[in-house]
């Protein structure tokens, strides 16, 4: 299998007290966290070309644009999907949405770039 456009792959979790905005700092209230609406959305995303990459590479997120469009309460369930539809020499464009039992939550897009992991870790080491 390759990387093309129409992968696609979905992520779940039980909300718990750490994904709330009051734990994040991202608010002052008791709900799903905008920052872990976007990490659960990137890893739909990894998910969906994970086992397909060569073996020393890995994606790292570049761009991310999600609309956080409900609240979702600690002990709910949550799921993001992300489909990859669109590709640009080694970037990956994403369309993501995330739900709850009541329907939708969050959509977006995401895109992530193809990266050699030693070479990317040494030019982070490089920064320090």
């Amino acid at each position: 299998m390759t990387i093309e456009p129409g992968l696609e792959a979905s992520v779940g979790r039980t909300i718990t007290e750490a994904d709330t905005a009051m734990a994040l700092g991202s608010g002052d209230v008791h709900v799903l966290g905008t920052p872990a609406v976007v990490a659960l959305c990137e890893l739909a995303a990894v998910h969906t070309v994970s086992g397909l990459l060569g073996p020393n590479q890995t994606t790292v997120g570049v761009h991310i644009d999600i609309e956080h469009l409900a609240p979702t309460m600690p002990g709910q369930h949550v799921t993001a999907h992300a489909l990859l539809d669109g590709i640009d020499g080694r970037k990956l464009h994403f369309t993501l949405d995330a739900v709850d039992h009541a329907g939708p939550i969050a959509r977006g897009t995401h895109t992530r770039v193809i990266v050699d992991r030693d070479r990317f870790l040494h030019n982070a080491s490089e920064r320090t």
